[in-house]
């Protein structure tokens, strides 16, 4: 990414959720737009057509291989033929209520989503139609801290992820490891009043994460929508939210005794241990959205689509979150990232011989 698509990435690394250590590189404005735009560029070089408002709807064979995909235009219905073989990249269905719902109940509309409307399953329901082999459909994975009203990511709370902040409830106490894994994190959130956690952090964290520098729309909006509050002392903070402020100004002295000992006592929270300090405070509440579902089709090494006997469909590839089997039951943040990389490239360099 760095070094053929021109990714510029920031000198600095993420604790991401689950992971033993900080290792998870950060791009340009700390967000995947970055990453996107330049991949883009690099299409635009290389003379690569991209269309849109073109949904694919079904995958063609011709003598038991798979040479093409039929497609909706806004000009009406297409099909293209493929000389070597077809990619599916369609992502996952973490938008799709009733895929969510026949392969893991829990997941209902009373879940919000972080993931694009086109993430709708429908590379996986192509593919099966033609035999295609999937795996670990139940398992869907939520983000743990995310807009309580939209649904969204929310990048204002990777302070979290830089380790300067802790987890809350509206008792004012800490109930989770705060790097923990996204489904540890969430389920405990789920456990908690009202089914939302409140973040809380000092200025000295702020400015240390760069989120609100890197963040600004996301951060005011926040602040005006009161999902955020910014106040000069815990008590006030504390009671915007309605949080017991007593109990959380002893959560925080234990925290900072924790930093001070080098040993969070409580939660063994991985990382090196920050203490707070000095106003003002933050405190931004949040809730579960899924993310990212594990499941999909089998694919072998070569990016292969599997059928249920274990062959390789001929002439059908796939990479990415449309896949199954690469994440486990949950996957670790930034992980996907090197899965779309390693299994897009093998997709590719297969498809072109």
């Amino acid at each position: 990414l760095r070094d053929d698509i021109k990714v510029d990435f920031e000198d600095k690394m993420m604790f991401f959720g689950g992971h033993s250590v900080m290792r998870s590189l950060v791009p340009h404005n700390e967000s995947g737009v970055e990453i996107i735009k330049k991949l883009k560029a690099k299409a635009d070089e290389l003379g690569i057509t991209v269309l849109t408002n073109t949904k694919a709807t079904e995958l063609v064979e011709s003598d038991k291989k798979v040479t093409g995909v039929k497609a909706t235009t806004k000009d009406g219905d297409v099909t293209f033929t493929a000389s070597k073989g077809v990619v599916l990249a369609t992502g996952g269905f973490g938008s799709n209520i009733e895929m969510r719902k026949e392969y893991n109940p829990e997941m209902d509309e009373k879940i919000l989503s972080t993931c694009s409307p086109g993430s709708t399953g429908d590379g996986i329901v192509m593919a099966e139609k033609i035999g295609a082999a999937t795996v670990d459909l139940s398992y869907i994975q939520t983000y743990p801290t995310c807009d309580i009203t939209s649904g969204t990511l929310l990048y204002v709370g990777d302070v979290r992820l830089a380790g300067r902040s802790i987890l809350v409830n509206k008792e004012g106490k800490r109930f989770v490891e705060e790097l923990e894994r996204r489904d540890v994190i969430s389920k405990a959130v789920t456990e908690q009043t009202g089914g939302v956690s409140y973040m809380f952090w000092d200025e000295a964290s702020m400015e240390a994460s760069g989120v609100k520098e890197a963040h600004p729309e996301e951060y005011e909006r926040l602040i005006k929508e009161k999902h955020l509050v910014k106040a000069d002392t815990i008590e006030e903070a504390a009671a915007f939210f309605g949080i017991d402020a007593e109990t959380l100004k002893k959560t925080i002295a234990d925290y900072n005794q924790y930093a001070a000992d080098g040993k969070d006592l409580e939660f063994n929270k991985r990382g090196k241990l920050v203490a707070f300090g000095e106003g003002p405070y933050y405190i931004m509440v949040s809730q579960p959205s899924v993310h990212h579902t594990m499941g999909g089709v089998v694919i072998n090494t070569n990016a292969q689509v599997l059928d249920k006997d274990g062959k390789a469909i001929s002439g059908l590839y796939a990479a990415g979150e449309v896949t199954g089997g690469i994440h486990g039951t949950n996957r670790l943040g930034s992980d996907a990232i090197a899965d779309i990389t390693v299994f897009g490239r093998i997709a590719g360099e297969q498809v072109s011989k």
